[in-house]
């Protein structure tokens, strides 16, 4: 199977502009994260995406791979979209990296990838169980609830389910919740139809554009990774790092 590895990346962040090209000890966030994509064992391919001539210039100065792209996208999604129709390989499936995620584990890359090894996943995703209290009704955190095939029923930045008769600090003593790991796999044809699709009611609500691809029937597999993630929003996120001795 032929997997392309793709991290879009934009220099125009609303929170943090330009944060794909910050040093992180002695290395941009950009370089990080290629070079983590790098290593993973089932990708056949890594490139990033982007619309910065400043970004496709320091990833080609370590050597990386650059797909130029347009300026109008939404979302990652849609980018990686064109950055592989740009590219005109034969791609089996695409996986969908977050370009501010420089600690990415490739194991983690790769479980997401085997999932394809399934002929009936469509799109897919990781999920860690929800150890965290504050996370429940934290907004920033997105929530899942599985079927009893691993795939994701709901996505909601809501705490979900609701666990009636028991008080809130007992909830994760009766339930196990899953936080979503905001990293995707598609299969290629999946993902030129997703990008066809209007924005949908409950994606509207929640600022969730995996909601879209649930309301039109897609379904989307999840893979159990017990690895944390860490992304950076804010530049407050980079002193974060710091201080637990990351960077």
């Amino acid at each position: 199977m032929k997997i392309f590895g793709i991290i879009p990346a934009r220099f125009a962040s609303t929170r943090f502009p330009g944060k794909p090209l910050i040093d992180l000890n002695g290395k941009t966030m950009i370089r990080r994260v290629y070079e983590q994509s790098s290593a993973a064992k089932l990708l056949s391919k890594v490139a990033v995406a982007t619309d910065d001539q400043r970004i496709a210039d320091e990833v080609r100065s370590f050597g990386g791979n650059v797909i130029m792209t347009g300026e109008h996208h939404r979302s990652g999604t849609d980018r990686c979209a064109e950055a592989v129709s740009i590219d005109g390989g034969n791609w089996d499936a695409v996986i969908n990296i977050q370009g501010d995620e420089p600690f990415i584990k490739p194991e983690q890359i790769d479980l997401l990838a085997s999932l394809f090894n399934d002929a009936e996943v469509q799109i897919g995703t990781l999920v860690k169980k929800l150890s965290d209290p504050h996370d429940l009704d934290n907004p920033n955190v997105m929530k899942v609830v599985l079927d009893n095939k691993a795939n994701g029923m709901y996505f909601s930045r809501s705490c979900i389910p609701f666990i009636r008769g028991a008080e809130k600090n007992e909830w994760l003593k009766q339930h196990t919740f899953y936080k979503h790991i905001g990293i995707y796999g598609y299969r290629i044809e999946v993902l030129r139809h997703i990008t066809q699709l209007e924005p949908g009611i409950l994606e509207t609500a929640e600022s969730l554009e995996q909601l879209r691809w649930l309301e039109n029937g897609y379904k989307i597999r999840t893979g159990y990774t017990e690895m944390e993630t860490i992304s950076i929003d804010v530049p407050e996120d980079v002193d974060k790092l710091r201080k637990a001795g990351l960077i």
